[in-house]
């Protein structure tokens, strides 16, 4: 792959062995695993097409719908795959909300992917550890009952976004609390075939503001094992992407910054200005994908848009494409076919043309 030299990033790389050695010193190693779920909030009158559009969009199934004093949920789940759990939010409290702020958000104050939540084998013990270490939880205590634990960082200042961390302590999948009543949302599995060949949640690219892009890694480093491990620089778009990653196979963190801070609409790049339009925020899910020429098809003639045609080829080992950004999640789908024999993650040039493409939403 080609990647922007790393005496570029010297001192993000030395910042990364830092943290490395530093979590490790901590007692953190070995304690948190994969991802788990991500938690994407709606504004409730759009919680159940949201619901829908993934439903009719990625090979989830919904496994479990319920309602708390705290909203509604549905969990969305595929074998092998992270689960998505849509929400809403009942009453005027909301941690997110001053990172929702942007040009565009006036009406959906309350949208946005909020959390990421890993697997963590002692999360009493994470929180002590991370606690010390100056870390701020939305809850001073791990809480759950006999079958789970659960805690949650307070939202980055850089991403946005908050780390989950869900110990589960028996076999069941569910992530309803005691108090949840069971909500029936009356919707079914499209079983189209299309649909079974797109896969687990590959990769989710958060943006994050140009200055704040290795702040924003290292934090990321800091609360989880993953580990920094390349960037791929466009300089004429104004970005970079940047991937964190556990182990090859495995879901992977991608950050995408600006290289030059914002300055305006027309000269900022396309990364810069949804920052500037949207907030900090995560701006696509990405989901492997089989026949993925076919797949885009079968989408497009059930009305999904997209921002452009595929990109790549199998001769340079993996074909792309971006959806348009949805309105009741203000995510966009990326459907990912890596070919047999790809080594690597991404292309320059498919980076290259996504990121171009990101001017048409």
């Amino acid at each position: 792959m080609t990647q922007h030299p790393q005496e570029n990033d010297a001192a993000l790389l030395a910042a990364v062995e830092q943290v490395r050695s530093g979590r490790d010193k901590a007692g953190l190693l070995g304690l948190t695993a994969g991802l788990e779920a991500v938690v994407i909030a709606t504004e409730p009158d759009r919680f159940r097409d949201g619901v829908r559009e993934l439903l009719e969009t990625t090979g989830h199934a919904l496994s479990e719908a319920f309602t708390t004093r705290e909203g509604d949920f549905a969990v969305l789940s595929l074998e092998g795959s992270a689960d998505l759990v849509v929400r809403t939010r009942a009453g005027s409290g909301n941690p997110f909300r001053e990172a929702n702020k942007g040009v565009k958000t006036g009406d959906v104050p309350g949208t946005r992917l909020e959390t990421f939540i890993f697997r963590c084998e002692d999360v009493e013990r994470y929180v002590g550890l991370q606690q010390a270490r100056g870390t701020a939880f939305l809850e001073e205590d791990p809480f759950g009952n006999a079958g789970r634990r659960f805690a949650q960082t307070a939202p980055s200042p850089f991403t946005g976004n908050s780390v989950g961390l869900l110990e589960r302590r028996d076999a069941s999948r569910s992530y309803a609390p005691a108090d949840a009543r069971p909500l029936d949302l009356a919707l079914a599995k499209n079983e189209a075939p299309h649909l079974a060949r797109i896969g687990r949640l590959d990769h989710v690219a958060t943006r994050v503001r140009a200055e704040e892009r290795d702040a924003a890694i290292l934090e990321f480093m800091g609360l989880t094992s993953y580990d920094f491990a390349f960037a791929v620089y466009v300089e004429f778009l104004n970005s970079i992407t940047n991937v964190a990653r556990l182990a090859p196979g495995e879901y992977a963190q991608v950050f995408t910054s600006g290289i030059a801070p914002f300055t305006t609409p027309e000269t900022s790049g396309p990364t810069e200005l949804f920052i500037h339009n949207y907030g900090p925020r995560s701006h696509h899910m990405a989901f492997d994908t089989r026949d993925i020429e076919d797949v885009v098809e079968a989408l497009k003639a059930q009305g999904v848009g997209f921002l452009s045609e595929l990109v790549g080829s199998r001769e340079e080992g993996l074909k792309q494409i971006f959806t348009k950004m949805s309105r009741n999640t203000l995510l966009v789908n990326e459907y990912i076919h890596r070919y047999d024999g790809f080594d690597g993650f991404f292309t320059k040039s498919n980076v290259t043309l996504l990121t171009q493409s990101t001017l048409n939403q």
